[in-house]
């Protein structure tokens, strides 16, 4: 299987865990995750979910081939570079998420996702 197959089927599986997790967690458990924005509030549904995690992939993917045309050791500086973008977008869940289960989800949904593409993105 060639790299870029194996990326692209990566991206389409961080979606897919995120999915998962807000599938377990709204449908399933019952959470409402809510979250502060500007004025006012918003829910977070299934679409929002699989998109930002789709745009998240695709620009993981991006820098990876950017740092694999450019750095001297590439993975080692898309493993660095994207623990430290998962570890900042932590602080969405945890200033605007609106109560504690909502904040769990939204922190695992962040984790997922990072995971993921920090896993299995730059795998040969």
């Amino acid at each position: 299987m060639n790299t870029s197959l194996k990326r692209a089927l990566t991206v389409i599986g961080t979606a897919a865990a995120a999915l998962a997790v807000w599938a377990l967690a709204v449908p399933v458990a019952g959470v409402t995750l809510t979250v502060r924005t500007g004025g006012g509030t918003q829910t977070v549904e299934a679409v929002p979910v699989v998109v930002v995690s789709l745009l998240a992939g695709l620009a993981g993917w991006a820098l990876l081939a950017l740092l694999e045309r450019r750095a001297a050791r590439p993975r080692r500086s898309w493993t660095i570079t994207a623990l430290v973008v998962c570890v900042l977008s932590l602080a969405g869940p945890l200033t605007s998420a609106v109560g504690a289960a909502a904040t769990l989800v939204l922190l695992a949904l962040h984790l997922v996702v990072g995971a993921v593409l920090i896993t299995w993105l730059a795998r040969r």
